[in-house]
């Protein structure tokens, strides 16, 4: 009888220990899963996946998503072949005729740089504005997505040797990237200068779209390109 006891508490105790191990397991799962947004405009919705390895961006995007800090804003800058730029706090009630894209968050200050060799300006990328400070720190609210065009070989050499290189001796695209660069595109001309962090999963045609968009000489489009909303999906 007594062993029969000793073999029960042993018996409930492994199965505390497992379930205590499977809650830490799901929670560590939870915590280091990429985090998904929702942009609906109103030409389509994108959905965008932000990168864990750039944190400080992450954590600063889902704050302002969460606080609805973007929903009614503008696509205020959009250039066929290069990107859409959205962000601008002052352009939710803008008119045609204001000039927008100097607009930031008052809730801080800007966001340390955060470059990483592995994430490029592919097509689909969500990446962060600046201004032209020498930390290359990043907005605390605008971004962009990356429409980009085709690169060949010799252009991503040129780009590699000529603008990346002279401040990161060490820097090379690997065999994959040029792959990514020369089949679906991209603006490689902005790697290791502006943060990447994160990428489109679904939608990428709507950058298309509002890129396509008729602009001013301001490259404004002439017809508002707009973020109803943006959400977090997890």
């Amino acid at each position: 009888m007594r062993n029969k006891v000793q073999l029960l508490s042993l018996l409930l105790l492994a199965v505390a220990f497992y379930a205590c191990s499977g809650t830490a397991k799901n929670q560590q799962s939870r915590l280091s899963a990429k985090r998904k947004a929702e942009i609906k405009t109103n030409y389509g919705t994108i959905v965008v996946k932000l990168y864990d390895s750039t944190p400080l961006h992450r954590d600063n995007f889902v704050s302002l998503v969460q606080s609805k800090f973007y929903d009614s804003l503008l696509f205020h800058r959009i250039i066929d072949g290069f990107m859409i730029q959205g962000g601008d706090p002052t352009s939710k009630y803008a008119d045609s005729s204001a000039n927008v894209g100097e607009g930031e968050g008052t809730h801080k200050s800007r966001v340390p740089a955060e470059f990483k060799p592995y994430y490029i300006h592919k097509k689909g990328a969500l990446a962060a504005a600046r201004d032209n400070n020498p930390a290359k720190a990043s907005s605390n609210c605008q971004f962009y997505l990356v429409q980009g065009k085709v690169y060949t070989d010799s252009s991503l050499n040129a780009i590699e040797c000529n603008r990346i290189r002279p401040n990161n001796p060490s820097f090379a695209y690997t065999e994959a990237q040029r792959t990514v660069y020369k089949t679906i595109g991209g603006t490689p001309f902005l790697d290791q200068n502006y943060t990447v962090f994160g990428e489109v999963v679904k939608g990428i045609e709507v950058i298309d779209i509002i890129a396509k968009l008729p602009r001013d000489k301001r490259d404004r489009p002439l017809k508002e390109a707009r973020i109803v909303s943006i959400k977090m999906l997890n």
